[in-house]
């Protein structure tokens, strides 16, 4: 499963992104996709799950409040749209896709349940 991430670049703090998935149009609509993010000499960190339909999302910490993720399936991509966002907000995000099961919500946070990752797009927030 190939993944192709857009939309990082540099924003001003309080601006807004969105981040773009691309990913294979034969297969996108039986997994579950995600977005983490990695800062400098930290770990992979959650920011959102969607699963098949998009009628479950789970958010990380970092993500609650001011990021929104959504998935067109038609498309075969899902958007991961940041607002508000802040200097601690820096990082490479990445997309992921993961095989659905059951229990969404109790797996989605674990970075090593994700079987597909994309390539990372850089987000730079200045302060």
């Amino acid at each position: 499963v190939q993944l192709q991430a857009s939309g990082g670049g540099l924003v001003q703090a309080g601006g807004s992104l969105i981040l773009s998935c691309a990913g294979a149009r034969q297969t996108f609509s039986s997994y579950v996709m995600g977005w983490f993010r990695q800062a400098p000499g930290k770990e992979r960190e959650f920011v959102a799950a969607i699963n098949l339909s998009g009628s479950s999302i789970n958010y990380g910490d970092s993500g609650k409040g001011r990021f929104a993720i959504s998935r067109d399936n038609v498309k075969s991509t899902v958007y991961l749209q940041m607002n508000s966002l802040k200097p601690e907000d820096t990082a490479v995000y990445y997309c992921a896709a993961a095989q659905n099961r059951p229990t969404f919500y109790t797996w989605t946070d674990k970075v090593n349940e994700w079987l597909y990752w994309g390539q990372g797009t850089q987000v730079t927030v200045s302060s």
